[in-house]
């Protein structure tokens, strides 16, 4: 009897793998640039988005942004670099807005420096948000919703500077290099501890993105970019939104300790 075709899958069954109605988002970071693009993403496919960033300001507009396209947002000012305020920012949310489903794990922090000449402040603001921070608050979030709901997607946004070293015509951004190379196996252990409490671990490594973190090393820098970027261009807005989707859905059900870059090529040659 020969082989059958396997059975096509419905679409409907497809949208639903996708959809994230009256799941909960909480994207840190979330008040511009890649963060709130990801924010976009998610709430188009029907999550309540949740944001923290440092500047209310920002938070507001991007509220606003949000609900401008139909999407229920809330915003909550705090720097992850400061470790006394993730704990009750966390329990604020819980409270407010409920339980959260999907963490992005976005903010970041960079700073250039040749190594002999970078100073300690600067490398401990680095790793207090890409690295200390980031824990503290997925040590939070889930003790108090997903480890006792059994179920949560976190997506940590890492870095193709984590994947490699630093061309040394750039800028040396040893710190940032570092840190998001501890998010990237950061990313494997704790998908790997998960794996079997029905919580999903991954990572997006984005290459070069035009955003307020990026502005100094392009404005000097892009043409050399651009020239190691096999695509030949810069990231642009829409280019995270698919994979967060991915990771943040059932569609990924099965996708775990993963570090997934983004970058054009870059990490390919």
């Amino acid at each position: 009897m020969p082989p059958q075709e396997p059975a096509s899958v419905p679409s409907s069954t497809l949208k639903n793998l996708f959809d994230l109605t009256g799941r909960i988002a909480l994207i840190t970071g979330g008040s511009r640039g890649l963060g709130l693009q990801m924010a976009e993403a998610l709430g188009e496919y029907g999550a309540t988005v949740v944001l923290t960033a440092r500047k209310q300001h920002e938070l507001d507009e991007a509220r606003a942004h949000l609900q401008g396209m139909g999407i229920q947002a809330h915003v909550y000012a705090g720097d992850l670099g400061d470790f006394q305020n993730i704990e009750p920012t966390v329990e604020r949310i819980l409270a407010e807005v409920g339980h959260v489903d999907i963490l992005v794990n976005n903010a970041g922090a960079t700073w250039g420096a040749p190594t002999a000449e970078h100073p300690m402040e600067a490398w401990m603001k680095v790793m207090n948000v890409n690295l200390n921070g980031t824990f503290l608050l997925t040590q939070q979030v889930l003790r108090r919703s997903m480890l006792p709901r059994g179920k949560g997607r976190i997506i940590n946004i890492a870095s193709v500077a984590g994947l490699q070293g630093n061309d040394p015509r750039m800028t040396a951004t040893l710190a940032y290099n570092t840190s998001k190379g501890g998010l990237v196996n950061f990313t494997r252990a704790l998908a790997a501890e998960m794996a079997d409490k029905g919580i999903t671990v991954n990572s997006i490594c984005p290459g070069y993105f035009p955003t307020k973190m990026t502005k100094g090393t392009l404005a000097y820098g892009e043409q050399s970019i651009l020239e190691h970027t096999p695509m030949r261009r810069l990231g642009s807005e829409h280019d995270l939104k698919g994979l967060t989707l991915l990771l943040a859905s059932d569609a990924s059900a099965y996708m775990t300790g993963q570090n997934i870059a983004v970058d054009g090529g870059i990490t390919a040659v």
